[in-house]
């Protein structure tokens, strides 16, 4: 897993930011990790780092993966886009919670263990983003 980590709870329990939260952290470092072997200058990942993880990037994968989901996934999911957060001034809602959404969904798989799931949802990212497709 990305890090070593078990949390004794029930993450489906969670509010839905709170699952966000925790799921921004896991995917920024799962981005950094793969940006890297795309260069090593700071400014470089600071670049290619910022074009996957913002508001608008993140609404769209979540588009293309969703058909795919599980129906536990698409309702982690339907509680992350309907989170009352603070959205940015650069934000629109409809995006920024789509975006929250797709957070919620890697931090629900995170904490809940789900590494073969969890994997499978950042490599459909992955994909989708070497294909030029967000």
């Amino acid at each position: 897993m990305l890090l070593d980590f078990t949390y004794e709870g029930r993450p489906a329990e969670l509010p839905a930011l709170t699952l966000a939260y925790v799921g921004d952290a896991v995917y920024e470092l799962y981005v950094r990790q793969n940006i890297l072997a795309q260069s090593v200058k700071a400014h470089n990942l600071h670049y290619l780092g910022v074009s996957r993880v913002n508001n608008n990037t993140q609404a769209s994968l979540l588009m293309k993966i969703e058909p795919e989901l599980t129906e536990i996934e698409q309702s982690v999911v339907r509680r992350g886009r309907n989170a009352k957060g603070i959205v940015p001034k650069n934000a629109d809602v409809q995006t920024y919670r789509k975006s929250t959404a797709l957070e919620a969904l890697v931090g629900y798989l995170y904490l809940n263990g789900e590494e073969e799931r969890l994997r499978w949802v950042l490599g459909q990212i992955e994909e989708i983003v070497s294909q030029g497709g967000h």
